[in-house]
């Protein structure tokens, strides 16, 4: 059978893919809630039996919390081996009262516009997603009798609380889930209906400070410019964490393992901002901060950054109180890239901090978890097919983004299983995850599936029979 064939299949069977679909978003599976609990297991069970319908070995495999779905199919015993990642559990869907109707049974809207939208919690992040590829395989498994390639799926069921368990099981299962390449689909499109793949993500180092002067507060009449003020001393020490004039970090050899985007991607990247807009106007802002000479996207997407996430000391209750405060601190993160080292940053913060700090204070420090990035190189062989595959479908070029953020499981991945991720998925900036009337459209999951044929005939190296 040919790769249209399978194309064509899906096509025809939207209406029961559909119906799959909302089978799962019907699920509450929200794995935050103990009370649920039992519902994440139904989900696991539910997509273990699809899995098998659909000619996978698939099993739920029980963790110290919500359990996991692992299955299995062979292809060509010299094709490629792919591990697809999604989750299937969702995030609770208060406030109730803003949904324009029941989170866990699904409908199909039209919008003004003539787009079809599908509504419930879930159905973009990430079981629309997720059944996308599913679904995709169930069309070729249907016309070809197998995949033109060696398949494994993970379906964790803990990523909306923390996902503590994913690491220990990747650990755990490594000979089993080992892979050439992991796909991962709990990503967006650009706007426009622009096909992307995300390779960059950024890693984090989070850390909380408290700075401790004089044993007590004090009154700020009778020790005011006297006695050390902690809240000066810290504001002063992140103050000198920013050259003023470039927006670089000061802490020494923090660009160090920081990469050169190359002038290709930084050009694609001036063309993505031009068509989607400025990103700070939304926000109420309109002249970019941070390092000179970066765009606010180059500057989220691949640049390394500071922030202070919170900072107190003192009086802060209603009214008014002339104290002098005995504590200060600040709770401040470091977005990373390419090869920076977590752990390096972080002791280079602290001896920022020591260094500046008076003799007759003292200095706490709490560590708050740290990331590696994470980064596809360019020259990665299964990169170019892939982005071939999408142009192919969406009929628009496939761009290469990076992401601000980060997605802890690309890195466990990583470290756990020495593989590379790439991250491709169908939602939408509008899909309102997280929140109320979450939807996925009809168009990203349909074309979503027929993508994930593409791609996974694609990576094989072969030109599709």
């Amino acid at each position: 059978m040919t790769l249209n064939a399978a194309l064509l299949q899906a096509d025809k069977d939207l209406d029961v893919s559909l119906n799959r679909l909302f089978e799962l978003l019907r699920i509450p599976s929200i794995s935050t809630r103990p009370e649920n609990a039992p519902d994440c297991r139904k989900a696991a069970e539910w997509l273990t039996a699809t899995l098998t319908d659909t000619g996978f070995e698939a099993s739920v495999r029980n963790t110290p919390g919500h359990p996991m779905v692992v299955a299995h199919i062979k292809g060509p015993a010299d094709a490629p081996h792919v591990l697809f990642y999604g989750h299937y559990d969702v995030q609770p869907v208060d406030p109730l009262n803003l949904w324009h109707s029941d989170p866990f049974e699904p409908a199909i809207v039209t919008t003004p516009s003539g787009e079809k939208e599908i509504t419930a919690r879930g159905a973009a992040d990430d079981k629309g997603q997720l059944m996308t590829f599913i679904e995709a395989c169930r069309a070729l498994k249907t016309t070809c009798g197998t995949l033109p390639l060696n398949v494994s799926i993970l379906l964790e069921g803990e990523e909306e609380s923390g996902g503590e368990n994913l690491l220990p099981f990747l650990q755990a299962n490594k000979d089993e889930l080992k892979a050439d390449v992991a796909l991962i689909c709990d990503t967006n499109m650009l706007s426009g209906g622009k096909p992307a793949i995300t390779t960059m993500l950024r890693g984090m180092t989070g850390e909380e400070v408290t700075l401790t002067a004089a044993k007590r507060d004090l009154h700020s009449g009778m020790y005011g410019n006297a006695a050390r003020n902690p809240i000066q001393v810290l504001c002063d020490i992140l103050s000198d964490m920013r050259d003023g004039a470039t927006g670089r970090v000061t802490l020494p050899d923090f660009y160090e393992g920081v990469p050169v985007i190359p002038e290709e991607t930084r050009a694609q990247w001036r063309e993505i901002a031009s068509e989607t807009g400025d990103s700070l106007s939304p926000v109420g802002l309109s002249i970019p901060a941070g390092e000179a000479g970066y765009s606010a996207l180059e500057q989220t997407w691949s640049r390394p950054s500071f922030e202070i996430n919170g900072i107190s000391g003192g009086y802060e209750g209603e009214g008014f109180k002339t104290v002098l405060p005995s504590k200060a601190s600040a709770k401040v993160s470091f977005r990373l890239v390419g090869d920076q080292d977590p752990e390096k940053i972080r002791a280079a913060f602290r001896a920022h901090v020591l260094a500046r700090l008076p003799a007759d204070c003292t200095a706490e420090f709490i560590s708050h978890g740290g990331s590696q990035a994470s980064m596809v190189a360019p020259d990665m062989p299964f990169l170019p097919p892939a982005l071939a595959a999408l142009e192919a479908e969406w009929q628009k070029p496939a761009a290469i983004t990076g992401c601000g953020g980060s997605i802890p499981v690309v890195t466990e991945i990583q470290q756990a299983l020495g593989m590379t991720s790439l991250l491709i998925g169908f939602g939408l900036d509008d899909d309102r995850i997280h929140s109320p009337n979450e939807k996925y459209n009809l168009s990203s999951f349909h074309k979503g599936i027929r993508s994930w044929i593409r791609v996974l005939y694609a990576l094989t190296g072969q030109a599709p029979a």
